[in-house]
């Protein structure tokens, strides 16, 4: 498959995945601001156990036609890109969330936050963050049988590591659904033909995978496990349930992420759907720019009161973190003004231009 080829239904589970994203940040923000809970407080426990680990096995499926190609151009598309992206919208970030931490902790602080972002990295960007990170690691250990790496990969998934480090905390936790991408991506790709050839049998698939991965989010574990479970407790809308042990978690999040797959490969067949699979193409766009819409609109309602269930505040918060950056695109797109923020320049490269043409646009990347 050509590097620049689309395929419809990836770009369609990625528009779902940023969208789950956009929703958890939205909704706990809203939460933790208003001092209570809404009904969105239970989708977001509901797509915890797989809304990140879709968004990086979905990262891994075309690592494959990349991996083996001179280290150059290899570091400059899976790491330069993301580096460019990742200092540019922490400097934006910082820039809007800096005043706030000077006046409450000094000017000092607000610098050093910043500097310390190179090395941890900063608030929803740690995804980006990371990327490159586990791009790097999978070509070094290519080599490598492949089940030797995923057992040690879900090995660390299932250890209660907690170190504090967001890099290697979220290495531990996340990098064996970016292998499993990666490794088995034929699998996948195979998966999804198989679901719109029998999109019935898939349906009621979902039924059942709905009871059980309700069941097993919601229902409270048992006392004696709590010491285990307690690290994850109030982050992301974990709830504590069984779907937080080891083991448990990461068949959780397999079969979520399967899942979205599924959904995905049907939705794109769907004319009226075709919006989600446009989202999907331009998800990074969304993801770099959704906090300052989020935001805005977050203190907007709750400091005006226009809307009172805060479960709707949630909902029409998430609406404007997914709908603001696309209308920002599309105002970027339009006036000539501002590419650089989704699409790398040229000096930004450390491929030569013989090599790649005229820059890509971010999008395509």
């Amino acid at each position: 498959m050509p590097e620049r080829s689309r395929v419809d239904w990836v770009d369609a589970a990625k528009g779902l995945c940023i969208i789950m994203v956009v929703m958890m940040h939205s909704t706990l923000g809203v939460e933790l601001a208003a001092g209570r809970e809404g009904f969105m407080h239970w989708v977001v426990a509901f797509a915890r156990p797989f809304r990140m680990p879709d968004f990086f096995l979905i990262s891994g499926l075309f690592l494959g036609l990349v991996i083996d190609r001179p280290w150059r151009r290899f570091l400059d598309r899976r790491v330069v890109h993301f580096a460019y992206f990742y200092v540019l919208w922490l400097t934006i970030q910082f820039a809007f969330k800096a005043p706030a931490i000077a006046l409450e902790e000094g000017w000092g602080q607000a610098l050093g936050a910043y500097v310390t972002a190179y090395v941890e990295p900063f608030g929803t960007l740690w995804f980006i963050y990371l990327l490159p990170v586990f791009f790097v690691f999978t070509r070094l250990v290519k080599a490598l049988p492949v089940w030797l790496v995923f057992a040690g990969a879900a090995l660390l998934e299932a250890l209660p590591i907690h170190t504090g480090s967001i890099v290697i905390d979220e290495f531990c936790g996340r990098y064996v659904y970016l292998f499993v991408g990666y490794a088995f991506a034929s699998h996948v790709f195979a998966f999804a033909a198989w679901v719109r050839a029998r999109p019935g049998v898939f349906l009621a698939f979902c039924l059942a995978w709905a009871l059980l991965h309700g069941l097993l989010v919601f229902t409270p574990a048992p006392a004696a496990l709590s010491a285990w479970l307690q690290p994850d407790l109030g982050n992301s809308g974990a709830t504590g349930g069984y779907s937080e042990l080891p083991a448990v978690s990461l068949l959780l999040g397999l079969a979520g992420a399967a899942v979205i797959v599924g959904l995905a490969a049907l939705f794109s067949l769907l004319r009226p759907m075709h919006w989600l699979t446009w989202l999907g193409a331009h998800s990074i766009v969304v993801y770099l720019a959704f906090f300052l819409p989020m935001a805005a609109t977050r203190v907007l309602l709750l400091r005006t009161g226009l809307v009172a269930d805060v479960g709707l505040v949630a909902l029409l918060v998430t609406l404007a973190g997914v709908v603001g950056p696309v209308v920002l695109y599309g105002l970027v797109q339009w006036s000539g003004y501002g590419r650089f923020l989704f699409e790398r320049p040229a000096w930004a490269r450390i491929e030569r231009q013989d090599e790649v043409g005229a820059p890509a646009r971010m999008a395509a990347e």
